[in-house]
């Protein structure tokens, strides 16, 4: 049985009611300044780097199962794609109704309901590569990251696949700062145990992990270790012709070389945690946790998220000895050489909701930029 994904009109960033209640778009910027969710406020902005943008995101809030007595909450999904967009595209249309079927399944929330979520959303993916491939066979390299984030019943679930990132600005009572944490474990070949992982998975294949231009590789190909999507690294059936001769292997291979299963933690949240940072690997190319913990901390909620990502375009300028104004006049493709895509949803959590466990009346809607 087919479910649809439930999807009201978002709040608006200000007091007027007009055409901004989706967000708005500047250029290759889109943000959405301002909103509540469930468990308090949120910023959320994303920019172009690529000539067709990779990135996809959304936050939802209110039911999170098909269920009308299933639980409430506050789900952020950030999906970094690579090898072209229609991977993280389809994520973003499907990751969150296969949520919302498996937790009524369940009759709960849970790190197994999650884990299900991510496997049926790469399985009924991976079919639809295999009815295009021939006809597309550039389908069969588009692969994303997943990183999501969803809070309830005051716990915060992170899962993710690949390199995207959640921190948490925790209050630190003794000094009153704000610490940054990082909550999600990443999946890249430039991190050591994620090479040791490989070649555990892979003992007999000596070149899992190959070192190019001073960048880790897996296979020599791609960065990230776990995706959903990226069929060629996951069934031998794709990796051949009509698949481009670039994402070819030159031997084949009886196993999955890159995994879908995400990594997933639970955290109770506590009267100290102040905001989460969710945002692709564009962000902290550029911008170090703490850095970025303490731009949340230091200026207004309104339009934060738009702050972090011109601080992260201000370093990328310096870094090509370009000026920042410069930097903003320069088109989409090109813009690539300068920085990825970016995608940052700052959630701030109001602890007197958690606690009480209610909502606001008007916290029940999805939300996803549309470039």
């Amino acid at each position: 049985m087919v479910v649809s994904c439930w999807r009201p009109s978002a709040v608006d960033d200000g007091p007027s009611r007009g055409g901004e209640a989706s967000g708005r778009v500047d250029g290759l910027l889109w943000y959405k300044d301002f909103g509540q969710h469930a468990w308090g406020e949120f910023s959320m902005a994303a920019i172009q780097a690529n000539s067709v943008i990779e990135d996809q995101s959304q936050l939802e809030s209110g039911p999170l199962c098909t269920t009308k007595a299933g639980p409430l909450g506050t789900f952020v999904g950030v999906y970094d794609g690579h090898g072209g967009p229609e991977a993280s595209r389809y994520v973003n249309e499907n990751l969150f109704c296969n949520l919302k079927r498996i937790a009524a399944e369940h009759r709960c929330m849970s790190e197994n309901v999650i884990k299900k979520a991510y496997l049926a959303t790469e399985e009924s993916f991976l079919s639809v590569v295999k009815k295009q491939w021939q006809s597309k066979p550039q389908i069969a390299s588009a692969g994303t990251c997943c990183l999501v984030g969803i809070i309830c019943n005051g716990l915060l679930y992170t899962a993710n696949v690949g390199d995207s990132r959640v921190v948490l600005g925790k209050l630190e009572r003794a000094t009153k700062e704000v610490m940054a944490i990082q909550l999600s474990a990443e999946h890249n070949a430039s991190i050591e145990s994620v090479r040791e992982e490989l070649k555990s998975l892979h003992p007999h294949d000596s070149k899992i992990v190959v070192l190019r231009q001073r960048v880790w590789r897996v296979k020599g190909l791609i960065q990230v270790s776990r995706s959903i999507g990226d069929a060629y690294l996951k069934n031998a059936e794709f990796n051949r012709e009509p698949l481009p001769l670039k994402y070819r292997l030159p031997e084949p291979f009886l196993k999955p070389i890159l995994i879908p299963e995400p990594e997933v933690s639970v955290i109770k949240l506590q009267p100290e945690d102040q905001f989460l940072i969710f945002a692709s690997d564009g962000l902290w190319e550029h911008l170090s946790n703490q850095e970025a913990v303490d731009i949340v901390n230091d200026y207004p909620r309104k339009g934060v998220a738009r702050k972090l990502i011109e601080a992260a375009l201000e370093e990328a300028a310096k870094k090509r000895e370009v000026r920042y104004a410069d930097l903003r006049k320069i088109e989409r493709g090109v813009r690539r050489h300068f920085h990825d895509d970016i995608t940052v949803v700052v959630v701030f959590l109001n602890q007197s909701l958690l606690k009480n466990g209610s909502s606001p009346r008007n916290s029940h809607f999805s939300l996803k930029p549309n470039f």
